[in-house]
């Protein structure tokens, strides 16, 4: 067992083709920034990442394939999610609108919705949101 087995997993997305585009982001340097739903944090009972918390990113197999390290985290309403952060998602966004539209997809998708216990969950304008930023420290071989 070697030291980053201890951590935390670092989830982005549920596993397949999503999470793999996701971890080959944020692998290349492209991602560095991800955005969650408060709502999720509490159905979960899960506490706020925080700067400096360290995570083991897994890819769609649960292996972990890098270390990384929380930069920042805010919470926010979704209307007031900016450019950069959503540039720094590193999926090719290229406005605001295009990020809320797909991230609106995936907060109204169905496993989204049992993961909250909500099988009508929608987001507005209103909607807290977890804005996080990251780095990759240590990228794992496989």
């Amino acid at each position: 067992m070697t030291a980053s087995d201890a951590l935390p997993p670092y989830l982005l997305g549920f596993p397949g083709p999503l999470r793999d585009r996701l971890v080959a982001a944020a692998l290349s340097g492209a991602k560095t920034s991800t955005t969650g739903l408060l709502a999720e944090y509490e159905a979960e009972g899960e506490a706020l990442p925080e700067p400096g918390a360290r995570s083991l990113l897994v890819d769609s197999e649960e292996r972990g394939v890098a270390v990384v390290e929380v930069t920042g985290v805010e919470v926010l309403r979704l209307g007031d999610v900016g450019l950069r952060h959503a540039l720094d998602e590193g999926e090719g966004y290229a406005s605001v609108a295009e990020w809320r539209r797909a991230h609106e997809e995936f907060w109204h998708s169905g496993p989204l919705r049992a993961a909250l216990g909500d099988p009508g969950f929608t987001v507005d304008d209103d909607t807290r949101v977890v804005a996080e930023r990251f780095r990759v420290t240590e990228r794992l071989s496989a």
